[in-house]
């Protein structure tokens, strides 16, 4: 055989096994995706998956988040209804590519939407997540968070069901530095520095000890009021215990649900209750209006919210932009 044809030869073959090679490489790939695998939610249930899900559904906007920060727009077959609302969130460009919005669906309404998986807060209705499940709909069940350490949690159980392992771990990561970053700031604020700061939200009962402000405030480098006066999460705040506690900031609310609810009036007779006008905060007009996207987060975004109640008790040295948002949907 002549040196000509050898060479040809050898190109053939190198050839061949790079194509074997590579179509081993896919079918790998391809196989990988399709293998199935089990997951263990929050309430011990094993929910076993055939296929990584295609077609998701979440039942709020916390977990919308962690979704969208992994993957596409378009597996998520709908958003809360809040998602694209500028006010209270800090996903609006992404949900507003997504048709479908929900709010408190039916057992119905979910099936018609045909998800491979369904995730539902443990605070939900028990017996949605029953009915879900005797439809044959794969139900996930993840714990409401009263903590940064919870979301992490959460994001790690989401990522298993979703088959995104690494996207999780980068996810958290990234939160990690951030809050290292806010660290290194809030370490530089003295004890007699720390402000005192009351959320005024229109859920009067939300705020205290054992909730994701809570901890937020931890963070932050700020004194919960609500909580040094021990007051628990679901425990209503009286005029007279804030009074009592005379915080040095006020975090009122801008909540207005698509600009239906008259948050201006609302706010405004709160301010001008003669009861207050004792206040601290409100003397001082040290009122804060927040980006609420931020303060009720509880997907992995809720690290911007522990910039934004610092910049409520510190000012502009924690200046961040809106609509600040965690994706690692770039990582394959």
């Amino acid at each position: 055989m002549k040196n000509g044809s050898v060479n040809k030869y050898v190109l053939s073959i190198l050839l061949l096994a790079v194509i074997l090679v590579c179509g081993c490489g896919s079918e790998a790939v391809k196989d990988e995706n399709n293998k199935a695998y089990e997951v263990v939610d929050d309430q011990g249930t094993v929910v076993r998956f055939e296929h990584k899900p295609e077609r998701i559904l979440t039942s709020a906007m916390g977990m919308d988040g962690i979704v969208l920060g992994m993957l596409p727009e378009e597996k998520l077959v709908a958003v809360s209804a809040l998602s694209d609302d500028p006010v209270s969130s800090n996903i609006v460009e992404k949900a507003q590519k997504i048709k479908r919005k929900i709010k408190n669906p039916s057992a119905e309404e979910v099936l018609s939407l045909k998800p491979d998986v369904v995730f539902i807060y443990n605070w939900g209705k028990a017996e949605m997540v029953d009915n879900l499940r005797e439809l044959g709909i794969k139900v996930v069940v993840v714990n409401g968070p009263k903590s940064i350490e919870d979301v992490k949690n959460n994001i790690i159980l989401i990522a298993k069901c979703l088959h995104e392992e690494a996207k999780g771990a980068r996810m958290i990561a990234r939160m990690d530095e951030k809050l290292s970053e806010l660290k290194d700031k809030v370490e530089q604020i003295s004890p007699e520095q720390r402000k005192k700061v009351v959320l005024i939200s229109l859920m009067t009962s939300y705020g205290g000890k054992g909730c994701t402000f809570d901890d937020i405030c931890r963070y932050a480098g700020v004194i919960n009021g609500l909580s040094a006066a021990g007051l628990h999460n679901g425990q209503p705040l009286t005029k007279e215990m804030l009074v009592s506690i005379n915080p040095d900031v006020l975090i009122m609310p801008v909540y207005n649900d698509h600009q239906t609810f008259d948050i201006d009036k609302y706010n405004q007779e709160f301010l001008e209750d003669p009861a207050l006008q004792t206040l601290t905060a409100v003397k001082e007009k040290h009122l804060f209006y927040p980006r609420e996207g931020y303060i009720y987060n509880s997907s992995q975004d809720i690290v911007f919210g522990v910039q934004e109640v610092a910049r409520a008790a510190y000012g502009e040295v924690f200046a961040q932009p809106e609509n600040c948002h965690i994706s690692v949907v770039e990582i394959n």
